[in-house]
């Protein structure tokens, strides 16, 4: 099925900005945070090739909208701060901001149930409703250390190709979207869905219920429906409401 892109206004700056450091301090709140490791990034609307990264030594509950980074592709601040950024940051999602003009936003992390799932052979199942969101939507890329020269990302993007995210084996995961809504939205799903398969797993080894691949298919087809809505169009204000309520200053 293809998507049915909907007519939305263009994104300004201000929002994206606003966006991104809402969804910092919801990861924080939602315990997804490596100390000050880790990235969610977003591309800067009408600047092809620059996207917005946490400034390095930040932890993610004290991000605010200024705080953001202008970062091109290849890892250069371009926003006259000199302000410092994490090199696996662009080497990750420069990466994958190269590659993909559709994402607005890559998130990146080192959950613990996202990285318990990377240690599975076989991922994430189709055993449970969140998880079929992802049916046939999610690669894998192969662990190969912590450096991440030109040839891994090659391999990265191309493992990504046109899919909504990676399971990065033995490290972490990673989703992208057309929204920093999305791309949030669908890493709560993941990380749900992992949470849901491992203690299933621990209570009863061996014995899952895992759909078929026609039920799984069928699930992510009315789930995605025409395309019209996409993850985050519904949850994200009242996500916004929360990280207001709960941690305030994000806005600044």
């Amino acid at each position: 099925m293809t998507a049915v892109s909907p007519a939305r206004r263009p994104r300004t700056e201000r929002e994206v900005r606003v966006d991104l450091a809402a969804a910092y301090r919801l990861a924080a709140l939602a315990g997804w945070d490596d100390t000050i490791y880790t990235h969610l990034s977003a591309a800067v609307p009408g600047e092809p090739g620059v996207y917005l990264l946490n400034e390095f030594g930040l932890a993610f509950d004290e991000v605010r909208a200024s705080d953001l980074v202008k970062v091109d592709v290849h890892g250069r601040v371009v926003d006259g701060s000199a302000r410092r950024v994490n090199p696996s940051g662009f080497a990750i999602h420069g990466a994958v901001h190269a590659a993909r003009a559709d994402v607005e936003c890559v998130v990146h992390l080192h959950a613990p149930w996202g990285v318990a799932l990377s240690m599975l052979p076989d991922g994430l199942l189709p055993t449970s409703q969140w998880a079929m969101r992802l049916h046939g939507r999610l690669g894998r890329h192969a662990y190969e250390g912590l450096a991440l020269g030109g040839e891994e990302q090659q391999r990265l993007v191309q493992r990504l190709g046109s899919l909504d995210g990676l399971i990065l084996e033995n490290h972490g995961t990673l989703t992208v979207g057309r929204t920093v809504a999305e791309a949030f939205m669908l890493m709560h799903i993941l990380e749900r869905a992992a949470q849901a398969q491992l203690r299933a797993m621990a209570a009863a080894p061996g014995s899952l219920r895992v759909a078929d691949a026609a039920l799984a298919e069928g699930t992510y087809r009315q789930w995605v429906g025409d395309g019209s809505e996409w993850d985050g169009d519904a949850e994200w204000p009242a996500l916004l409401r929360r990280a207001d309520r709960l941690s305030p200053g994000f806005r600044d």
